[in-house]
């Protein structure tokens, strides 16, 4: 009598890249954020399924939840700003802070940018910027290092996108761009000034309504604007 053994299910190892990309290629659908229709991206269609997937295969591992699996507001409108003004990066360096799915990177590397910085503490946020900046036929570079615990790298543009969501997080994403602003970056804010946005410290570049789902947000049009150290 022949016997056969059940299938195992290898568990998800947001650290093997391999892994990675069949968790994100089998919970998420490729899809255009509503305000930057030129990037094609890995993102959920709904929000509790891939929390509860996410929750369930990475409980205890202590993994951030999938916020690379959502255009945030301010992730699309700062996107959307950079791909209609190109000058902006073209030709520059650019570090993406907390970059998620990699929206803002993406565009950056679309507008001419000859170097992008990815840079997120989740490792499966930075294996789905590297999914989407391979559908999206744009090279960039990726790194797990908490940039916020030192002083900033020369670069010439800092981007960051939906970042001010929590008080110890939005204090030191402050402290960090305001640094690199007196080393002579660029910084660039999208933000639809969430809890923790340090109102009065920024200049307002654009403003967009961007299409959003309730899940996720308080509306279904978030009023979002682009900021400028």
């Amino acid at each position: 009598m022949t016997r056969t053994n059940p299938t195992v299910q290898t568990p998800l190892d947001p650290n093997d890249d391999v892994s990675a990309r069949s968790f994100i290629e089998a919970n998420t659908r490729v899809l255009s954020p509503p305000l930057v229709p030129e990037i094609k991206l890995h993102l959920a269609e709904e929000s509790v399924p891939i929390w509860q997937k996410t929750e369930e295969e990475l409980g205890e591992m202590n993994v951030p939840p999938p916020y690379w699996a959502f255009a945030w507001a301010g992730g699309q409108a700062l996107a959307r700003y950079l791909l209609d003004n190109p000058e902006l990066v073209a030709g520059r360096t650019v570090l993406d802070l907390g970059s998620g799915s990699g929206l803002t990177a993406i565009a950056s590397k679309r507008a001419g940018a000859v170097h992008v910085l990815a840079a997120d503490i989740d490792a499966l946020a930075l294996a789905a910027v590297r999914l989407n900046a391979a559908l999206n036929d744009v090279g960039l570079e990726t790194t797990d290092d908490d940039l916020l615990a030192r002083a900033p790298a020369r670069t010439d543009v800092v981007l960051v996108g939906d970042l001010f969501y929590e008080r110890e997080l939005a204090e030191r994403v402050t402290a960090y761009i305001e640094w690199a602003a007196a080393a002579g970056a660029r910084v660039l804010i999208g933000d639809p000034k969430r809890s923790y946005f340090p109102a009065g410290r920024f200049t307002l570049a654009a403003e967009y309504q961007v299409p959003v789902t309730r899940e996720l947000e308080d509306a279904e049009i978030k009023r979002t604007s682009v900021w400028q150290l």
